[in-house]
């Protein structure tokens, strides 16, 4: 029987963003964005749930050592967008719609490489209580 199991760290970061797609037309952008679209920003505040995957460390007991995940959390994610503008403020969204899905993909990347390759890494990103998103799927 494999011992793999799933630990979980939940953290917070508030941010702002505007969902613009500069290929489309004003119009077109204020409907598929809707107030979202707004030209000075909106923020929301982000809870973020880091699930990692493994098998127990029969050395350790651990998956993995849960105040190393925080500190690659607070490095990769919360110094990067906590208490900044995506569009304006961070790389990562210069040229990328900072929908709820693309956050959660960017995270993911940002995270998978600094974990051990046997370990498996999921996502989930509330941008509100009733939205949220999960990468991958």
């Amino acid at each position: 029987m494999s011992n793999k199991i799933a630990v979980y760290r939940k953290e917070h970061f508030n941010a702002a963003h505007r969902l613009h797609n500069p290929l489309l037309s004003n119009e077109e952008n204020a409907t598929i964005f809707g107030k979202c679209n707004y030209p000075n920003y909106h923020g929301h505040n982000y809870e973020l749930v880091v699930k990692v995957i493994g098998e127990i460390n029969p050395k350790t007991g651990y998956v993995i050592d849960m105040k190393i995940l925080s500190e690659l959390i607070k490095e990769n994610v919360l110094e990067k967008f906590d208490h900044k503008n995506l569009n304006l403020d961070t790389e990562e969204f210069k040229n990328l719609n900072p929908t709820a899905e693309n956050i959660a993909v960017v995270i993911y990347n940002l995270l998978k490489p600094k974990l051990a390759p046997s370990l498996e890494l999921r996502i989930t990103l509330y941008e509100t209580e009733r939205n949220y998103v999960k990468y991958p799927a």
